[in-house]
């Protein structure tokens, strides 16, 4: 039976969508081609009719993912005044909400440390979406030139980030609670300027040291 342009597009999304949601709860590698087709409704055979390899609908998976959150921070920050956006999506990041959901949170703590494995390709289109929040977090840090702003926004994506691998290893306990406050208070103090990240001077590369014995070898 031959299907529709249209219906095959639609097919293809309600794959995508669901494998987005599965990929960032059990991880890139804790879920197999046929469980994503079978929770979107589908057989396994029907997969190549759709994406030309699994690295393939990692990939557009995780896209999906960073594009919805995008997508739903700019919703949501456009209608607050300015001097509140920063506390706005650091409180929402770093919530009990998005710790304890996973499959319906930011995608690069759920997958990043596996793709950090994967092929150059796949590497590189998560750097490129990377790279999108960085700038969607760059556009609410304001008074600062834009230099400025993306290094900021680069210091606090990372803090935030890692305060939520670090609170979802810990579980939803008193620690994990801890975590979660202390991470928040580091990233806004880095938003507004205040943290020592944005303060401090560069500083020049460590230099790697030599021992004794292997520095008179030439």
């Amino acid at each position: 039976m031959r299907y529709s342009p249209e219906h095959k597009a639609e097919t293809h999304a309600r794959i995508v969508r669901k494998a987005s949601v599965r990929l960032r709860e059990k991880g890139a590698h804790g879920v197999g081609v046929a469980d994503l087709m079978k929770e979107a409704g589908l057989t396994h055979g029907g997969f190549y009719a759709h994406f030309e390899s699994r690295e393939a609908l990692v990939v557009e998976a995780f896209s999906y993912a960073i594009d919805r959150s995008v997508e739903r921070w700019r919703n949501q920050l456009d209608e607050l005044p300015p001097q509140k956006r920063l506390a706005a999506i650091v409180d929402g990041y770093l919530s009990p909400d998005h710790r304890d959901d996973p499959g319906h949170g930011c995608a690069i703590p759920a997958l990043g440390a596996e793709i950090a494995r994967e092929s150059a390709k796949t590497r590189k289109a998560f750097a490129a979406k990377l790279e999108e929040l960085i700038d969607l977090f760059a556009d609410y840090i304001v008074d600062v030139p834009r230099k400025a702003a993306r290094k900021r926004a680069s210091a606090m994506l990372a803090t935030l980030m890692g305060t939520l691998v670090m609170a979802r290893v810990t579980g939803s306990g008193e620690l994990s609670d801890e975590i979660l406050n202390s991470g928040r208070e580091v990233a806004l103090a880095i938003g507004s300027g205040c943290g020592s990240a944005a303060k401090s001077p560069a500083r020049p590369p460590v230099k790697k040291r030599v021992s004794k014995s292997a520095a008179g070898k030439r």
